[in-house]
């Protein structure tokens, strides 16, 4: 999907990619795991759900086949249920993790765009997301816009955000 990155500090170069078999869509789930369950407690049970059969996966991984990040694009109806006004023509991006040896990289940043890149594809208007809120700023950096109330998700704090593409 992307050309190869080199990290900023030196690291090993990685690629973000569209993940098209059973072996990426397993990384793309370790890393999750590994942030979402593991480093941030989130309950196992609902880390993974119906949405992720037919998402669109994104996965980051390094010149020697590491994972490093990954994300997931909902679209059609699927997005139009998390979305802030169930429009299926807007996306919904959501699961984005980074491995702790990669934060800091340009890895995130890639992976949102790989899912804009997705989106626009698939003829998408815009991307919604639900941030968590120390994750703010990031996004804003990438062009979304926080809209209404915080609330929590699996209790952590999160906010809407939208980009139109």
């Amino acid at each position: 999907m992307s050309a190869p990155r080199s990290a900023a500090r030196s690291a090993p170069a990685y690629r973000v990619r569209v993940a098209e078999d059973p072996a990426d869509r397993e990384a793309c789930f370790t890393v999750r795991k590994d942030v979402f369950v593991a480093e941030q407690k989130v309950p196992e049970d609902i880390e993974y759900d119906a949405y992720d059969a037919a998402a669109v996966h994104v996965l980051a991984v390094r010149e020697d086949g590491v994972p490093l990040g990954t994300g997931r694009l909902l679209h059609g109806e699927a997005a139009a249920a998390k979305n802030g006004d169930g429009d299926p023509a807007v996306g919904s991006l959501g699961r984005l993790a980074v491995t702790a040896a990669a934060r800091g990289l340009g890895v995130g940043a890639a992976l949102v765009r790989a899912v804009e890149d997705a989106a626009r594809a698939r003829g998408l208007t815009a991307v919604d997301l639900h941030a968590q809120t120390h994750a703010l700023g990031f996004y804003e950096r990438l062009g979304y816009e926080a809209y209404g109330p915080e609330f929590p998700d699996a209790g952590i704090p999160h906010r809407a955000m939208r980009r139109a593409l």
